[in-house]
């Protein structure tokens, strides 16, 4: 696998790819654009085509009309050339209703009443004035004079007496359909140029918090600092991310804080084994020296420095494993554990260990911690209760009373000396010994990790004085909340 680039190389190559912002105002301008588009072509085609066809159909008529009337009456080239003054005549019924031009031929198909414009005569028009039959016609499609188009139909007057042209000019309608489609342009640039912009302010208020999201990450990478404040506001998914990211900076400015504390008080404790370690191992160069009393004692102090030092190593490293939560959740019963627990300690103490077993004691949880706290609280008892005339009780309850549904407490009795009301508030602190008990071989650490295992269980620690003498010790899982009778640790 190819090593990773370095965050500067990482830092330009994101530079590259566009920001959320960006791609936000371009996919909103995009989308304008298309709908704009569409929705303009489809509306001048159809506007285009209307106009086209109802000019058509206007011209139609007209030339239509006026193969009824010659038809129906004897109309001779004089009939067109001139308007009557009452608008009644045949010239004014084709020009007044349609606006069209009309351009009167003789026979042969020369013009006596040219158009304004004058229309240009061709042999099929000629052909149509020198016709027997009135009604014969003649169109043609597109015709163009003095730089304008018009569409041209000759009617027969019939008896070759001439003809008839009515002329409908449409290039004043392309002109205005021209006009209308650049405005649609014009108008579609102007909507997209305006979607553009409100998306690019669309897209700079939705992605604002994310654009501060993203900044104060960048600010964690960079200075490596957790404590950074992280902008959080309103209740949508954005502010959802915010707040599990600034919840996720607080666990590990936490998780930092407690390595940081963590090493400086191993090193604290670790300072005082290894200091007699080296004067007994300066001593050991004078061995020959020292009588044989000195040198069993010198020995002896030796194995047990060096056994209390494994011990905390040991410790130290249950801590740290127990923090990491690498251990996978499965269904535990604490019940069963607890009675492994007591026969391993029965084997080792010889004491007379009782396990209580009470309701459902099955918990989701990591079997290797939590039989790591019971063994703890065990060991921690057969250690105090050094009289061993009681026998060492372990309860585990299911449902604590006032928890939620399937909590279970766990607790630990002796007969012991009991433990002071100003040790018993700090008897869960890492590495804290009460004065009475530093005298005995521990590192300070088993019930601190019988804290970390309740806390990580949903749970919490607790001890108290028992009646009669002793303490009562333990823990819950499952019950954030926690015994209310509970000492705090």
């Amino acid at each position: 696998m190819p090593p990773r680039l370095p965050g500067r190389l990482s830092g330009v190559r994101l530079r590259r790819v566009s920001s959320l912002r960006a791609t936000f105002t371009l996919s909103f301008a995009a989308v304008a654009a298309v709908v704009t588009v569409l929705v303009g072509f489809l509306s001048y085609d159809a506007a285009a085509r209307l106009v086209r066809v109802d000019q058509q159909t206007v011209f139609a008529g007209v030339v239509q009309d006026l193969r009824d009337e010659v038809r129906q009456r004897d109309l001779g080239p004089a009939d067109f050339t001139a308007s009557d003054p009452g608008h009644s005549g045949a010239l004014d019924r084709i020009v007044r209703p349609s606006r069209t031009d009309v351009q009167v031929l003789g026979p042969g198909g020369a013009a006596v009443g040219p158009g304004h414009p004058p229309l240009p005569v061709v042999a099929a028009d000629r052909q149509v004035a020198d016709a027997s039959a009135a009604g014969t016609f003649a169109e043609h499609k597109e015709v163009e004079v003095r730089d304008s188009r018009f569409r041209v139909a000759t009617v027969a007057l019939g008896g070759g007496r001439g003809a008839v042209q009515v002329a409908q000019e449409f290039s004043d309608t392309e002109d205005l359909l021209n006009e209308l489609q650049q405005r649609t342009v014009l108008l579609v640039a102007a909507v997209v140029i305006a979607s553009g912009l409100f998306g690019w302010w669309l897209a700079r208020r939705l992605t604002r918090r994310l654009v501060r999201l993203a900044g104060a990450a960048e600010d964690v990478a960079r200075t490596g600092r957790l404590g950074i404040q992280v902008p959080v506001a309103g209740y949508d998914e954005v502010a959802r991310l915010g707040r599990s990211f600034d919840r996720m900076l607080g666990r590990l400015a936490q998780s930092e804080e407690d390595q940081r504390r963590l090493v400086q008080d191993a090193g604290h404790e670790l300072r005082t084994p290894l200091t007699s370690l080296r004067t007994n191992i300066s001593m050991l160069r004078r061995i020959d020296e020292l009588p044989p009393a000195a040198r069993e004692e010198l020995v002896a102090d030796l194995a047990l420095e060096s056994r209390e030092l494994t011990d905390l190593v040991n410790e130290l490293v249950a801590l740290a494993a127990g923090r990491s939560d690498t251990e996978p959740v499965r269904r535990v019963d604490l019940g069963e554990l607890a009675e492994e627990v007591a026969v391993v300690a029965r084997r080792r103490s010889g004491r007379d260990i009782v396990v209580r077993l009470s309701g459902d004691t099955e918990i989701d949880g990591r079997p290797t911690a939590l039989q790591r706290a019971v063994s703890n609280l065990v060991e921690n008892a057969v250690k105090f209760d050094r009289g061993g005339a009681a026998a060492i009780e372990v309860a585990v309850t299911g449902a604590v009373p006032g928890g939620r549904p399937g909590s279970v407490r766990v607790e630990v009795l002796d007969r012991g000396p009991g433990i002071g009301a100003g040790d018993l508030e700090r008897a869960f602190d890492r590495f804290y010994r009460a004065a009475d008990a530093r005298s005995l071989p521990g590192s300070g650490l088993g019930l601190s990790i019988v804290r970390e295992v309740a806390v990580g269980h949903g749970g919490a620690p607790f001890a108290r004085l028992r009646d009669g003498g002793g303490v009562v010790i333990g823990f819950t899982v499952g019950d954030a909340e926690g015994p209310a009778d509970e000492g705090g640790r």
